[in-house]
């Protein structure tokens, strides 16, 4: 493997003028700092950042921690943060927990079993001497998962951490849920039905209070009647849709867009026309809302400036003292995606 000293060798300049061109300085001259480079790609130099770092303390490494990249938000986000650190010159290592692949739903709401396994990832990470971590949740909630100082600047993405040493990156829920139903407001309709999933789930809890507080702006008083909850897939929608369609609602707002799929087979079952006889709202912008027909009128997650965000705040974290930036939180809202699924009145 060539080094700085067969660089130097190659284009008979010093150790220092061959530094002074990698890094960026520009002390040599133009004709010098071609000849360096010219050596670089021919004797294929590439420089050691770890032993770097234990010079100057810092490898412009970053380490991320992914509780699961199957899931359909993951990727997104830690494309944005590789996308984002890239073009800042660093690079990252990826840690897959594999959560959903390796204990299905047993983690969750148990998390106190996924500690030892996530001390163990930022262990990993901080013996490859990374600058900062990025962890990439999968659903929104208040983690206890993060013990004591993690002893480099640590951001979490689409959940919250009880741990000051930990600023997050979150989805503003309840602001989106709330623009969706202005939305709809603002279109005619005002007998609005409203699905979503487990109560107790934080999404749920934040876009449900988004949807009520919505509908009291507007002087409608929120009815229980016209909520069904406990609704995850399209078999849950379409249920709930047939359930609802006989409560004289003119839009149905779904808090995900696959439940929004179900709502589309069971109106299309009734002879009903989405977009026509009922509006449909959705959430996600997952890729199955431009499929369906007509296309679903929803909110897109903003996957990728949660992880450009994470990356930009931990790059800023060593401009702070510990704890980092505590009882940070940065909300971020989705953005409307219009589409052919909403009628007005």
């Amino acid at each position: 493997m060539a080094t700085i000293k067969d660089i130097a060798r190659e284009c008979q300049v010093s150790i220092a003028t061959v530094s002074n061109v990698i890094n960026g300085r520009n002390k040599a001259g133009a004709e010098t700092e071609k000849r360096v480079r010219e050596a670089i790609e021919k004797l294929g130099y590439t420089p050691n950042s770890v032993a770097k770092g234990l010079r100057s303390k810092k490898t412009n490494t970053v380490g991320i921690i992914v509780e699961d990249l199957s899931q359909f938000t993951v990727p997104p986000i830690v494309e944005s943060i590789m996308r984002f650190l890239e073009e800042r010159h660093y690079q990252t290592v990826v840690h897959n927990l594999r959560l959903c692949s390796r204990y299905s739903d047993t983690w969750s709401g148990n998390e106190e079993m996924l500690i030892p396994v996530i001390d163990r990832a930022i262990s990993d990470l901080k013996g490859r001497m990374v600058d900062g971590i990025i962890y990439v949740a999968v659903y929104s909630r208040n983690t206890e998962l993060i013990n004591a100082d993690p002893g480099v600047p640590l951001i979490m993405t689409c959940a919250s951490d009880k741990n000051p040493y930990v600023p997050s990156v979150i989805i503003d829920d309840e602001g989106s849920v709330e623009s969706a139903l202005v939305y709809l407001i603002e279109k005619g309709h005002r007998n609005i039905g409203i699905i979503g999933g487990y109560p107790d789930n934080l999404h749920t809890v934040r876009r449900l209070n988004g949807a009520k507080k919505a509908l009291e702006k507007a002087g409608i008083t929120p009815s229980e009647r016209l909520i069904r909850l406990n609704c995850l897939s399209k078999e849950d929608g379409c249920r709930a849709a047939y359930e609802l369609s006989m409560e004289k609602i003119t839009a149905l707002f779904c808090m995900s867009d696959i439940i929004a799929a179900g709502v589309y087979k069971c109106l299309y079952e009734k002879g009903l026309t989405v977009g026509r006889d009922i509006s449909v709202m959705g959430y996600d912008n997952h890729v199955i809302a431009d499929c369906l027909t007509p296309g679903l009128t929803t909110m897109a997650l903003p996957l990728n400036e949660i992880g450009s965000c994470a990356a930009a705040l931990l790059l800023n974290c060593s401009s702070y003292s510990k704890p980092y930036l505590e009882g940070y939180q940065t909300r971020l809202p989705c953005e409307l995606i219009e589409r052919g699924s909403v009628a007005l009145l």
